[in-house]
């Protein structure tokens, strides 16, 4: 089995030319938010529920076309996607600490997601070619 270190250097590094918002509703919104989800059908959208609240991330052009229908929504930020193209297994552990402790050192905010073969994250937009960059050269300094 490679190791984290092994894996990180050898993931592609993906992004979208899209803008991304999370978007803060209360825990009974959730069949709405779900519904935004559905309709929206963009290669990038998350929806968290958890016993407090409901959490979007969305396509902020997409969000505009759907904050009317989500009175109260409490949003914050812009955000670009990184996604890591590598398949990664249950067992693997520590990768997102890789990740994020190269770009904490550089000051660089995340929000992690990890979807069931891939992990991503979304960095402020107005650090995501300083985050690109780290993250490019962290890989070559570990081949």
């Amino acid at each position: 089995m490679p190791t984290t270190e092994e894996l990180f250097k050898s993931s592609a590094l993906y992004t979208d030319e899209k803008i991304y918002t999370i978007v803060k509703l209360p825990a009974r919104a959730v069949t709405a938010a779900a519904g935004v989800v559905a309709e929206v059908a963009a290669p990038f959208s998350a929806l968290i529920v958890d016993k407090d609240e409901v959490s979007l991330l969305i396509d902020i052009e997409m969000w505009e076309d759907f904050q009317n229908r989500l009175p109260g929504a409490q949003t914050e930020g812009k955000f670009r996607l990184i996604t890591f193209e590598t398949v990664l297994e249950f067992d693997v552990t520590g990768f997102m600490a890789l990740v994020s402790g190269i770009l904490a050192a550089h000051g660089i905010p995340i929000l992690s997601f990890a979807a069931f073969s891939r992990d991503h994250l979304f960095v402020p937009a107005d650090k995501f070619a300083i985050a690109w960059d780290v993250l490019e050269s962290s890989q070559k300094e570990l081949r």
